[in-house]
């Protein structure tokens, strides 16, 4: 007997699989806010599932650093204080300038078309819901050209721990609008090969977005934090 079309199970994504990535995508959006319970029960009855595989994504958000565990409350949404926040903001110019640094010199004129692509949709979008989302677009686009795909992973998730504060830091001071410049400046860079200069502006950029979230927070106090 010869069977066709028979799906690959082990390639499906496992229950835990699922529920993890909804959590996250929650979590990063902002739409499961800081100090929120994540109640298990209500999970499992979401996803018509058991505990087990609720319990299973909780471990794997909690060692990412997206959830903690209170003893009697179950798992919460981590919040991040304001150093904590400056930290990760630095370790993403760290990164991000060394991944666009070993991106330039291998970067073709269909790099440059995909980057303006994003660099424009994200200039004239004018849904605040989508500029953290067509930013990341835009910076991810300049550095595939790295070929290091284990630094581009890192990178993602650790722009995935601040994107809730990315958010709020386009929305403030003319965040978009300044951007939006650095952007294309980061792209003219980039076109005439200058890594290192792509690379400081690229570090300048994330460190400017930084600061401009830090003034905006002492300004309105930490209980206007995402």
């Amino acid at each position: 007997m010869t069977f066709t079309d028979i799906p690959d199970l082990g390639a499906a994504p496992s229950a835990s699989e699922v529920i993890l990535k909804f959590l996250r995508t929650e979590i990063v959006s902002g739409r499961l806010a800081e100090g929120k319970p994540v109640k298990q029960d209500e999970m499992a009855k979401l996803f018509n599932v058991s505990k087990i595989p609720v319990r299973e994504a909780l471990k794997q958000l909690e060692a990412e650093g997206f959830v903690t565990f209170r003893r009697n409350k179950g798992a919460i949404v981590a919040s991040l204080s304001e150093p904590e926040i400056i930290e990760i903001f630095e370790v993403r110019a760290l990164l991000e300038s060394q991944a666009i640094r070993l991106a330039v010199p291998r970067m073709s004129e269909a790099t440059f078309q995909r980057a303006a692509s994003c660099c424009a949709a994200f200039s004239r979008e004018t849904d605040v819901s989508m500029w953290a989302e067509l930013n990341w677009a835009f910076h991810y686009s300049l550095y595939l050209d790295s070929e290091r795909p284990y630094l581009l992973r890192l990178i993602r998730t650790v722009n995935d721990r601040v994107e809730r504060y990315l958010r709020l830091q386009l929305t403030v001071s003319g965040g978009h609008d300044t951007a939006d410049h650095e952007h294309q400046e980061i792209l003219r860079a980039c076109r005439e090969s200058r890594a290192d200069d792509a690379a400081a502006l690229v570090y300048d950029h994330i460190m400017g977005a930084c600061q401009s979230l830090r003034q905006h927070v002492q300004a309105v106090g930490d209980s206007q934090f995402p």
